[in-house]
């Protein structure tokens, strides 16, 4: 297959305070992505996993180094070709949520197709189909504070499938659910995963987890290995 994403050279430092030396978190890392592919990456705390996965979602920039999608780099977009980039062909999925504690359900999960330009009856429709995929049909019209730590998550992953995205991010996903919450969360994103066809980069601390994953890389010293 074609790889769709890469990452080259990629450094990044951050500087704490004045006097205190700087740190560096990325140390020259090289990373590729092939469409379809489901890669795991592992890591200690504060190794640095949090920080890759947000480079590769262009949250934050590279002080050094490339992402190259699709062979394009995405750090010579300008800022509206970013937000577009990030809004239609990544989705993402963190530890927390961060749903929109004021919209529904429904609302959440329609919100990165309204910001697209999609008319509301469309993005309406989309939006009840995913909900329903994941098994929320019923809770669509609950607000976040009104659904359980799963089916907060579950709407978080519906929402990040919304736009259909080439690639998804998901970061610790399951680390603030329950073990049996978790398990059943990402069954279902594995599940989505291979049906829509999308690449997936897993932040994770749990070995367990990562072994179901085809690939799994550790980060270690700032750089990727197949190896701990």
């Amino acid at each position: 297959m074609s790889v769709l994403l890469s990452a080259a050279g990629l450094k990044k430092t951050f500087y704490p305070d004045v006097g205190v030396p700087p740190i560096d978190v990325l140390d020259g890392l090289d990373f590729e992505l092939s469409e379809r592919e489901r890669v795991a990456v592992v890591g200690k705390s504060g190794a640095g996993k949090s920080t890759f996965l947000h480079i590769l979602g262009t949250l934050e920039a590279p002080t050094m180094g490339r992402v190259l999608f699709e062979g394009r780099d995405v750090f010579r977009l300008d800022d509206n070709q970013l937000s577009a980039f990030r809004n239609q062909k990544l989705g993402f999925v963190f530890q927390f949520h961060y749903l929109m504690l004021e919209f529904n359900a429904l609302e959440n999960v329609m919100m990165p197709a309204l910001l697209h330009g999609d008319s509301t009856s469309k993005a309406k429709r989309h939006a009840r189909d995913l909900l329903f995929r994941v098994g929320l049909s019923e809770r669509m019209y609950h607000k976040p504070g009104q659904l359980s730590g799963g089916e907060q998550q579950r709407v978080a992953v519906a929402r990040a499938l919304m736009m259909q995205p080439k690639i998804l991010l998901t970061d610790e996903m399951t680390g603030n659910l329950d073990p049996v919450t978790g398990e059943k969360v990402m069954n279902l994103v594995l599940s989505l995963q291979e049906e829509f066809g999308m690449a997936m980069v897993s932040v994770t601390h749990d070995e367990g987890l990562a072994k179901t994953f085809p690939r799994v890389l550790h980060l270690v010293s700032g750089r990727l290995s197949t190896v701990p």
